[in-house]
């Protein structure tokens, strides 16, 4: 929980910084004392729908911290959060996002209530551009103590950023779209974003596979 002290109190600097105070002299964290290090998924939520860590808080409608069932066998990750998920403050909205939720209840046989959905990226880019590798840096930790703190069966990574971020790797995403891969004390399958779905309505079926084996590993 170290890297969420260090970003709280990156958080509190720059609200300084914000009402014109200037700060050069470090100082120690107690630790063992600080009240701000999540200790929980619910707590954890908190932290991210007041943070300020990078200029997409700037930008935002608000941070979508996650949605679902907190003890979840099944968590999927997407990359950003999207305009429509952002203006709505919802999960699962739009075309992409109800195309999501019908993979969940017809395929897998699961209530998105059942599933566990985060975003790597927090808050929605502005006008729609790829998040920066500092925009990511203020994120990672918030996604990966969900991952901690949720205790899946399997990840599911939604298309090739997601799966880049997850795993800190940019291995060819065909190579490992579909493939279990046991990663820590769950496993991991990417598989197809369903708005690449939604263009190439020809690899349905593919997906379709994908999907069953996410079903028999949970």
């Amino acid at each position: 929980m170290k890297s969420f002290q260090n970003l709280v109190l990156l958080q509190n600097l720059y609200r300084l910084k914000a009402l014109g105070f200037e700060y050069s002299d470090p100082f120690s964290v107690n630790e063992k004392n600080s009240d701000d290090v999540p200790m929980n998924l619910k707590h954890l939520c908190q932290t991210i729908s007041t943070c300020h860590l990078c200029d997409l808080s700037k930008s935002r409608t608000q941070s979508m911290s996650g949605y679902g069932n907190e003890s979840a066998d099944l968590m999927i990750i997407d990359f950003t959060v999207s305009h429509s998920d952002d203006s709505q403050n919802g999960y699962y909205t739009g075309r992409s996002g109800e195309s999501l939720k019908n993979m969940c209840e017809n395929v897998l046989g699961l209530t998105i209530e059942d599933v566990y959905f985060t975003h790597a990226i927090k808050c929605k880019t502005l006008n729609s551009n790829i998040p920066s590798s500092s925009e990511w840096d203020s994120c990672k930790s918030y996604l990966f103590s969900q991952i901690e703190f949720v205790k899946p069966k399997v990840i599911v990574t939604l298309g090739n950023d997601a799966y880049y971020k997850v795993m800190g790797e940019h291995e060819n995403f065909e190579n490992v779209r579909g493939h279990v891969i046991d990663c820590k004390k769950y496993k991991l399958i990417p598989m197809y974003h369903p708005q690449f779905l939604l263009r190439n309505p020809e690899l349905k079926k593919i997906t379709l596979n994908d999907l069953k084996t996410i079903k028999s590993c949970l």
